[in-house]
């Protein structure tokens, strides 16, 4: 068709900037894509019920008979059904009328972008072709009629066959004499309390075991007293109030829980139920669908205002099983999980980077991907469509291999429910799932160290309250195959997640008493969400044990340990100025806003180097402070040389703070921690504005002590250094195993332009540290002057 086809009403179209919470323009010419074709996407008009239409071309003309014309798209989102030639395009959009079947707007400004050759193929099937394999008959979660018969024969004839009888054993037979729950009572007063939400949370996880366990051993086995008690709790449950304590408005996630154990009983005990009792089920079904679809999409607004960590994940975990289970029984389940597809394929993951990193932290990255491989693996089974093959899900598997070892509890960024325990065998059993989808043997290497060293945590709360083990190995094993492991090669020690501004080393991961792990980020997310004040700062765990930590302990979200140490600058290894931290609090731009920017990450045969900017972290909060940049180098595999360098329109103070698990034994420039089987000590090298003054303190400043009764306690060190506008700091950080104590000689010279550090090891390795000098601390640094550090080989 035409792409100047008469429009009906002639309406201009509105094309407002996006800004940084909102989603973005995009492709455009500063795009780097990661995959064929593009994803694009563009903000909505203000009509919710607009459709839009896109044009495509090679010829910023658009001349008809070279321009392709998608129409009736009813998001402000799109991923065609196929791929592109390699080359330069040019797109916009416009409103359509669906009803005169002709665009109803202007055109938007042209966009331009060019498809690289050789990327991944990753179309997505339109909606007229996307159901063709996706039938009607029950059940449809996870095993169709077919795979099921088949599985059904393969466990008769052998118990064992995926696990089966563990599962059978620990996740089916306990429900059969279980009480079934009575319908939550709710909060005391209606007021949340953390005892409570975590009681009631794991009730509501229960359902699921119950309902799914019990349906599909009765249908995997025959057996019918086992089917017959599936029904009994889904029934019970039908009749919960859906706008009651379980609905997603009292607390989502209690509600989704309920919703998907509802989903799963409709699917698999669908041809069990009479007619009354199938209406029973869907129609509560269907309403707690709805409240979250109507949260998700219309409240919420995902696709406009994507870094809602709750709304994204309920489209993996409720609408995409919920909706597939309702497909053909209700019309506006089509919507849902029309919906549901596109925005994984096009707009998820928000919080990712085509590295695959998850700016929200190793321990949301296991939530997110926990019920996002469960999704697509719904999605691939039922209806065909393998979000697998997007380069996201291809690489994420590093993000946690490398940012959080298998023998790590404290030594990485964001909120995290583990309480300073190794990390989740979830993470670990994700790990297996994409060495089944990937191939990539240090995934599983991850899944069996994590096996290893956690047994007996399948039922701790952040295991037990989330998944069940047992059926994710079921599943497993019956969907991908096994992979040998392998550990991560050596020669990738060091790793940039540069869409999250997350750098990690991971030296000789395989190698528990020689393993050296360091984490720092600066990030262009800031402290959104469930990242933190952090910008900056640095995590380290050495030969065994965590060493420079994350403070605190993420009790619950919004607690006082939460909002007032956890979230904030001063439980990191990271710089108060004049006593105060970077923007950490609750207003989401400003959250955004304080960002972080990781300038270099680069490894050189006697060290790495990595190079981070925070400023706008801190200025967030003081916009007298100019510069706020912190240089590491990572010397022949073992010592670290920290320079800070700070900047302000006024004398500032500046306090180096540095945690660990206990207290340190302080000197005037130095400090040494000794842990159960590793420590480190530390020099305060140079300073340009003046010697620092050393103390520390054991505890949470601020905090309800009530919230971290009976968990460790840390220990913060802070360096004062006196007033200046301008400081220069280095720091010198040695690790070592108790057993092999290690000292790294230095001296400076800081006569001249620079203050040069040379440092020696005690195999006479050298090297050397510049950094320049500002010779002026109390008045505003020139434009011009010298203000980088630089390491050399001397």
């Amino acid at each position: 068709m035409s792409t100047d086809a008469p429009s009906l009403s002639n309406v201009t179209l509105d094309e407002p900037a996006a800004g940084r919470l909102n989603i973005q323009y995009a492709p455009t010419e500063t795009s780097v894509l990661a995959e064929n074709p593009p994803r694009f996407t563009w903000l909505p008009v203000i009509e919710d019920e607009a459709r839009y239409m896109l044009r495509l071309s090679a010829d910023p003309a658009f001349p008809d008979a070279d321009t392709t014309v998608i129409t009736d798209l009813p998001l402000n989102f799109h991923t065609p059904d196929t791929a592109l030639a390699p080359g330069s395009y040019h797109w916009s959009y416009a409103v359509w009328d669906p009803a005169g079947g002709a665009r109803a707007s202007d055109w938007s400004s042209t966009r331009s972008f060019t498809v690289a050759d050789g990327l991944p193929e990753t179309p997505l099937p339109g909606r007229a072709a996307r159901y063709a394999k996706a039938g009607k008959a029950h059940p449809r979660l996870w095993l169709d009629a077919k795979a099921l018969k088949s599985f059904s024969a393969a466990v008769a004839a052998d118990a064992d066959h995926c696990n089966w009888q563990t599962f059978f054993d620990k996740s089916v037979q306990p429900w059969m004499d279980r009480e079934i729950m009575e319908e939550p009572a709710g909060y005391p007063g209606h007021k949340r309390t953390a005892d409570v939400w975590r009681a009631t949370y794991i009730a509501c996880q229960e359902l699921i075991y119950a309902i799914r366990h019990l349906a599909i051993a009765g249908k995997v086995t025959g057996d019918a007293a086992l089917t017959a008690r599936a029904k009994d709790w889904l029934l019970a449950v039908a009749e919960w109030d859906p706008a009651g304590t379980t609905s997603r408005g009292y607390t989502d996630e209690w509600a989704f829980r309920v919703n998907v154990a509802l989903a799963w009983g409709y699917d698999w005990l669908h041809d069990d139920l009479s007619d009354d009792e199938r209406d029973r089920v869907r129609d509560a079904l269907l309403a707690r669908t709805r409240e979250t679809a109507d949260h998700v999409i219309r409240h919420a607004t995902i696709h406009v205002f994507p870094y809602d960590s709750h709304a994204v994940r309920a489209v993996s975990a409720v609408l995409v099983p919920a909706s597939i289970a309702l497909l053909h029984d209700a019309e506006e389940a089509r919507d849902w999980l029309d919906y549901s597809i596109e925005f994984l394929s096009t707009v998820y993951s928000p919080w990712g980077d085509s590295d695959g990193g998850w700016a929200e932290g190793p321990h949301y990255w296991m939530t997110g991907m926990a019920y996002l491989t469960e999704a697509a693996n719904l999605l691939r089974a039922y209806v065909g469509i393998d979000l697998y093959k997007r380069p996201f899900f291809q690489k994420t598997g590093d993000f946690p291999l490398y940012t959080k070892a298998p023998d790590t509890r404290r030594a990485t960024f964001g909120d995290d429910s583990t309480m300073g325990d190794l990390p989740c065998l979830k993470i670990g059993y994700l790990l297996r799932q994409f060495a089944g989808v990937t191939g990539n043997r240090a995934y599983q290497w991850y899944f069996e160290e994590i096996c290893r060293n956690d047994p007996g945590t399948e039922g701790a709360f952040y295991n037990y309250g989330w998944w069940d083990l047992n059926f994710d190995d079921l599943v497993y094993r019956h969907d991908f195959p096994e992979v040998d492991a392998a550990a991560p090669p050596a020669e990738e020690a060091l790793r940039w997640f540069r869409g999250i501004g997350w750098v990690a080393i991971q030296e000789r991961m395989d190698d528990p008493d020689g393993h050296i792990q360091f984490v720092m980020k600066a990030s262009p997310y800031g402290s959104i969400s469930h990242s933190h004040g952090d910008q900056g700062a640095f995590c380290l765990a050495a030969f065994g044990e965590d060493l420079a930590i994350q403070s605190g302990h993420y009790v619950a979200f919004n607690s006082t340990m939460h909002q007032g140490w956890r979230r904030q600058t001063r439980s990191k290894n990271m710089l108060l100025i004049d006593g105060q931290g970077q923007y950490a609090d609750k207003d989401k731009a400003r959250a955004l806003r304080a960002t972080g920017r990781i300038l270099e990450a680069t490894e050189h045969p006697d060290h790495v180097c990595i190079r981070a900017d925070a400023t706008a972290a801190y200025a967030e909060v003081d916009p007298d402070i100019t510069r706020v940049e912190r240089d590491v180098y990572f010397v022949n595999k073992s010592y670290f040389v920290i320079v800070d360098r700070v900047d302000a329109e006024r004398p500032v103070t500046l306090d180096f703070l540095l945690h660990a698990n206990g207290p340190m034994q302080l000197g005037e420039t130095t400090f040494r921690y000794t842990g159960e089987r590793a420590g480190f000590y530390g020099k305060l090298l140079w300073s340009e504005a003046g010697a620092a003054t050393l103390t520390q303190e054991t505890g949470f400043p601020g905090v309800d002590p009530a919230e971290y009764e009976g968990l460790p306690v840390s220990t913060c060190l802070k360096a004062q250094f006196p007033k200046a506008r301008h400081h220069r700091i280095a720091t010198l950080l040695v690790p070592y195993p108790l057993a092999a104590p290690r000292r790294v000689f230095s001296f400076l010279d800081d006569q001249g332009y620079d203050c040069d550090l040379y440092f020696t090891d005690a195999e006479e390795r050298s090297f050397k540290v510049v950094v320049p000098k500002t010779f002026d601390i109390g008045r505003r640094l020139e434009a011009g002057d010298p203000s980088n550090s630089k390491g050399t080989k001397s």
